[in-house]
């Protein structure tokens, strides 16, 4: 008898162990225990917004600028900017498109908006506002600046080879594919950033 309960305190706790094991690996936060996993390879991050899949967004939009992901603005956001007097004068360019064309976009930017997204990162650019300007901005977003309100102006608008905060991939490493990890950010002649 005595055996039998060692056994299963035993099993109990080696079991209580990777559980515990499985949720360290498993947990998706940005604290230094998950970054020290991050370095030793033992966990690779995953996208935190779906990647682009629209071959005409993507061609058309990143034509200027990094192609954003829908998963970065809630839908109210992106119909504003794809609205056609938007798109005339998009943030200071003209940016329009053919009927066709505008609709295709349109609609693939509101079916994988932030609201619609089952990625945490971008379900929390679905809340709150997208600025108070006349087009919706990323930048503008509350998750956005929560993010980065620490980071010093002289490293991003002072940098030339970064110039604005809206130039994601000159700082997270994976930003085409999606992943925004602040352990991936490398700011150019900065270096790596930790908050």
């Amino acid at each position: 008898m005595k055996a039998t309960l060692v056994l299963a305190g035993g099993l109990t706790a080696a079991l209580l162990a990777l559980g515990a094991a499985g949720l360290a690996v498993g947990d998706d936060d940005d604290d230094d225990d998950h970054h020290e996993h991050h370095k030793r390879g033992w966990v690779e991050p995953g996208e935190d917004v779906q990647p682009v899949a629209n071959a005409a967004y993507a061609e058309e939009c990143g034509a200027c600028h990094m192609a954003y992901q829908p998963g970065l603005l809630p839908m109210d956001a992106w119909r504003q900017i794809m609205a056609p007097e938007a798109l005339g004068d998009h943030y200071g360019d003209d940016a329009s498109l053919s009927t066709d064309l505008r609709a295709e976009i349109a609609g693939y930017l509101a079916a994988n908006a932030a609201e619609r997204s089952g990625k945490s990162r971008a379900r929390a650019f679905s809340v709150g506002d997208a600025g108070t300007e006349a087009l919706p901005r990323i930048t503008a977003t509350r998750y956005f600046r929560n993010e980065h309100h620490e980071i010093p102006t002289r490293m991003v608008a002072g940098n030339p080879d970064v110039g604005s905060l809206s130039n994601c991939n000159a700082c997270h490493q994976g930003a085409d594919e999606g992943v925004y990890n602040e352990h991936r950010v490398n700011i150019p002649g900065v270096g790596r950033w930790d908050d």
